[in-house]
């Protein structure tokens, strides 16, 4: 779980400085089209997207898709936040509920049935995984090695393996706990909680998602995108102007970078 989590982190963090580089990029646009059309007349550009009052627009349009995109951002991010408290105590709940099996001493089987599904929620591997130098002397001896993904750790997969725990404690008599939070009643108000607090972060990731594409399309498609435009725009100076003219070394000064969107 370490492990997910500072992948998580990392994905976070990239996903942060990605969203202040599309942000520079307008920004830079923005600051960008005032000089170009500080150049009157002699900026005449036969390509009609180039023209000042395209920038202009195309200026604004960045301006107001990051702003919508800004506004939809609080909802997401608090969705996801009051999901993962929670879903924080599952682990340690799960370990609760093994240790009550364990103190009615319920069988072997249901007792395997239980931890395979416990693992799951947990995410946890039910072997440990097969170094590099393992696989290979097992395929030098012609044994094909196969590992199932330990990533079952996603907010559905353990929804779903909680639920299947849920009617599996439900069918087993002896287990009737006194703690509130352990009954099948209890862990069933817990499991619509999580599908509940589940479903919020899906309903909100769905306008993000759509303002990300239109701001992707604005920024970086290779024909009409911002990145696109700069660049012409850049090379249009250059042939005006010439590569060590004033005019040109004003404009490279603004630089924008591509994201893999």
């Amino acid at each position: 779980m370490a492990l997910i989590n500072s992948i998580n982190l990392i994905i976070s963090i990239m996903r942060t400085i990605s969203e202040t580089g599309h942000a520079k990029n307008a920004a830079r646009f923005s600051e960008m089209v005032p000089c170009v059309s500080a150049y009157g007349t002699t900026y005449n550009p036969s390509n009609p997207s180039l023209s000042v009052p395209a920038l202009q627009q195309l200026s604004a349009d960045a301006r107001n898709i990051l702003a919508e995109l800004n506004a939809f951002l609080p909802a997401y991010s608090n969705a996801v936040a009051e999901r993962d408290v929670a879903f924080k105590t599952l682990n340690t709940l799960v370990t609760r509920i093994m240790n009550a099996l364990k103190a009615i001493k319920t069988s072997s089987q249901v007792d395997d049935n239980v931890r395979t599904l416990v693992r799951k929620i947990r995410g946890s591997r039910a072997s440990a995984k097969k170094t590099e130098e393992e696989k290979q002397t097992l395929a030098a001896e012609g044994i094909e090695v196969r590992e199932i993904s330990s990533s079952q750790t996603s907010f559905d997969s353990r929804m779903e393996n909680l639920d299947r725990l849920i009617k599996l404690l439900a069918s087993i008599t002896l287990y009737a706990p006194n703690e509130e939070d352990l009954k099948i009643s209890g862990l069933t108000a817990l499991y619509n909680e999580l599908v509940t607090k589940n479903n919020a972060v899906v309903s909100a990731r769905i306008p993000v998602s759509n303002a990300r594409i239109a701001r992707n399309k604005l920024l970086y498609n290779e024909d009409t995108g911002i990145v696109s435009v700069a660049l012409a725009v850049k090379a249009y100076i250059k042939s005006i102007f010439g590569s060590t003219s004033p005019e040109y070394k004003q404009l490279t000064g603004f630089i924008f970078k591509s994201f893999k969107v």
